[in-house]
């Protein structure tokens, strides 16, 4: 796993739609829900009609944080939910990331909100490593 300045980030030795699915069941067994999905693909096919590589963004929520998160922060939303990537480099490896939510919430000063992104920071590092 590597930490970059915003997420935490890594090579998987697996197809991209193997990927896909392996981060779905492990986003959800360590509680969270996928509240949206954007296919960068073919989005910006539809949209531009521009040729990208596989890549998958998904809106992965723990409920029980983003409440903590939204009482203690009510503009926190602004920065919810947390996204997690899948996608095809150049040479077709695949990657998934997640964002570090300790590093999104670091430029809201509250105690109580940097707990909560502590908690969730763990919980996403665990689910991205299990894929």
């Amino acid at each position: 796993m590597e930490q970059t300045a915003y997420g935490l980030t890594r090579k998987v030795d697996m197809g991209f739609d193997e990927a896909e699915a392996k981060v779905r069941q492990t986003l959800k067994d360590h509680g969270f829900g996928i509240l949206t999905e954007i296919d960068i693909q073919k989005t910006l096919k539809e949209k531009i009609n521009v040729d990208f590589g596989r890549y998958m963004i998904l809106g992965a929520c723990n409920p029980s944080s983003a409440h903590k998160a939204l009482t203690a922060e009510p503009e926190i939303g602004l920065m919810l939910p947390c996204n997690v990537i899948v996608y095809e480099d150049a040479d077709g490896a695949t990657h998934v990331a997640g964002m570090d939510p300790s590093a999104a919430m670091s430029m809201v000063n509250n105690e109580a909100l940097n707990e909560v992104a502590g908690d969730v920071r763990v919980k996403m590092k665990a689910a991205l490593e299990a894929v």
